[in-house]
């Protein structure tokens, strides 16, 4: 580590997973032996749910399943802002993130492209700060892969220019390179058992459909809840101009499924898009 770079350090260790290297890569280790491939080649994003690991991990692990194994130069996160307001995409601007199995490197390069090409994306610490739904995606990354760069996304306010223009930014500027695109995402949040089985099935069939326009005209009139519909869409849009045609439901679950506790779950889904 170079003295003067900027550490992103680790808000989640110990709280949205193990502090201790060891027990972290064995959980996920566990979480991604207890899951399936799907055989997929050509996939263009993942959605992966980002709650403590005991609620969501297992449901994460079926969307790192499907890119174990594979290369790329470059996974572009995009993340919901949880704990900051801001009404723009933050894009981090120090040099990386920390977690508890080391340091992950921002991709300056495709950063600074990124962020020169759209109005809507600024470099800033905003939404990173302390924030989880991004940090708790890396560690299953640093698990599949020994080296990656990362350009890790925030979006503040999820409307349809910041949507729009994120998925047409990625996908136009870096379609035709080896990257991945990584959308956090929670589903419903806090309602009966059954009521967030039937919420959540709504998302699942919109996701699955592969319709942007339509995911974000639902999502944008509360009829899709999920708290990282905007990082979905933007992903779903990016695809597409890469190339995806296709959507696969990978994995649902909530947290009654895990706990036993029906009374007000959270609902996790994984799902990927690639080209048939």
């Amino acid at each position: 580590m170079v003295k003067d770079e900027i550490i992103r350090e680790s808000i989640a260790d110990g709280s949205f997973y193990p502090g201790d290297p060891d027990i972290l890569r064995g959980q996920i280790n566990k979480f991604l032996d207890n899951t399936e491939s799907s055989d997929m080649e050509n996939i263009k994003a993942i959605v992966c749910p980002h709650a403590g690991y005991i609620y969501s991990g297992q449901v994460a692990a079926y969307s790192y399943k499907q890119i174990a194994g594979k290369k790329f130069d470059s996974i572009f996160i995009i993340a919901p802002s949880h704990s900051e307001y801001f009404n723009f995409i933050s894009l981090y601007n120090g040099n990386a993130y920390r977690t508890p199995l080391g340091l992950v490197y921002i991709d300056k390069e495709r950063a600074k492209i990124l962020a020169d090409k759209s109005s809507v994306i600024e470099l800033s610490t905003y939404g990173h700060n302390d924030e989880h739904s991004l940090e708790v995606q890396l560690p299953f990354l640093q698990v599949l892969f020994e080296d990656i760069k990362i350009v890790p996304l925030v979006i503040g306010q999820q409307n349809s220019q910041n949507i729009k223009e994120l998925g047409n930014a990625v996908g136009n500027l870096f379609k035709n390179e080896n990257i991945l695109i990584v959308a956090s995402t929670d589903l419903s949040h806090y309602h009966p058992y059954d009521i967030a089985v039937t919420l959540d099935k709504k998302v699942e069939e919109l996701v699955g459909g592969f319709d942007p326009e339509k995911l974000m005209l639902e999502f944008l009139r509360n009829n899709a809840e999920m708290c990282g519909g905007g990082p979905v869409i933007s992903a779903m849009i990016a695809s597409k101009i890469m190339g995806a045609n296709s959507s696969k439901i990978l994995n649902y679950k909530n947290s009654g499924d895990v706990t036993g506790d029906r009374s007000a779950v959270v609902g996790y889904l994984s799902a990927a898009f690639y080209k048939k």
